[in-house]
């Protein structure tokens, strides 16, 4: 911008000035190479118990961020020949490694009671306390949770036709309600599934809820569809369809196991936003293991929802 003011015997000057400025701010570029730690891999736990069924409890190994997943990779973490125990209070007992196959045929193992040992038989039971104890690859896990009463009662399920700016494109998609009752009493804390037709029981993209705001109250809400968390979501999928039937599995569950899926479902839901804080996923699992043994105090409706 001062090149036309110049005079002429100084715009040579200028012309050269600019050229070695520019040289300079060029030579003051460098190239950075982050080089990012090769964590060593940890020992993942997702183990729970239900009233009314054995325990079950999956174990596999931490992988890298940047890490290339497919089907293979993911039936190789699975750890086995791990020592497994799950005690409550009253008797100890060693389960199982098993396997079942799922789509495309590659084994998923986890571990749980044998059910030919009538001695080593374990269901679970409300309001009560159960410890698990992990010996795997060298090293020793344990953690504790619960089975807690229930205290939140669901009184009906029902649905109704989507209304208003909330109608997407698809008018065969519903909305599903529930009115449920809360115990009074601060601390009861839920997490919900839903299965629909033949498929099986997934969490909501919001799965947990505590009972600050409904404390001893009959309440209101709709209760969206889960879905697999492995796969891509879209809003729309949280509508139920016309035709669907619909089982609700509702659980009440401890502190400990609320602040896991609570943090849990924070940090996957701030993947990819670069406005999102940092949230450190609060596991049950002593040792330096990852994920969590929960409790579910389980009760289940279901409701058929006519076609048009």
């Amino acid at each position: 911008m001062m090149l036309p003011l110049l005079s002429g015997k100084f715009r040579p000057f200028a012309h050269l000035m600019l050229t070695i400025m520019s040289l300079w701010l060029l030579s003051c570029e460098k190239e950075i190479t982050i080089e990012l730690d090769q964590p060593s891999a940890s020992l993942v736990v997702d183990a729970s118990i239900e009233n009314g069924q054995p325990p079950v409890v999956f174990l596999s190994r931490s992988m890298n961020y940047f890490s290339k997943i497919n089907p293979e990779i993911l039936s190789s973490s699975f750890v086995r020949g791990a020592s497994v125990f799950i005690s409550d209070g009253r008797m100890r007992v060693k389960l199982r490694e098993d396997s079942l196959k799922r789509n495309g045929g590659l084994p998923v193992f986890y571990y749980s009671v044998d059910p030919f040992n009538p001695s080593g038989l374990m269901i679970g039971s409300l309001n009560t306390g159960y410890t698990l104890e992990i010996s795997a690859e060298g090293k020793s896990y344990t953690a504790k949770t619960s089975i807690p009463p229930i205290t939140r009662r669901i009184d009906s399920l029902w649905w109704e036709d989507l209304k208003g700016p909330r109608e997407p494109e698809d008018s065969n998609s519903v909305l599903v309600m529930m009115r449920g009752a809360d115990k009074p009493g601060l601390g009861n804390y839920i997490r919900y599934f839903t299965r629909v037709n033949r498929g099986v029981f997934l969490p909501g993209f919001n799965s947990v809820f505590d009972d600050q705001v409904i404390d001893g109250s009959v309440y209101t809400v709709t209760i969206d569809k889960g879905f697999d968390k492995n796969g891509d979501f879209e809003p729309s999928e949280r509508y139920f369809k016309r035709g669907d039937t619909v089982a609700l599995k509702l659980c009440e569950i401890d502190k400990a196991s609320y602040d896991f899926f609570r943090t849990m479902e924070f940090s996957f839901q701030s993947v990819g936003n670069p406005f999102s804080s940092p949230v450190k996923v609060l596991g049950n699992i002593s040792g330096g293991a990852l994920g969590a043994f929960t409790g579910y105090a389980a009760q289940y409706r279901q409701l058929i929802i006519p076609r048009k």
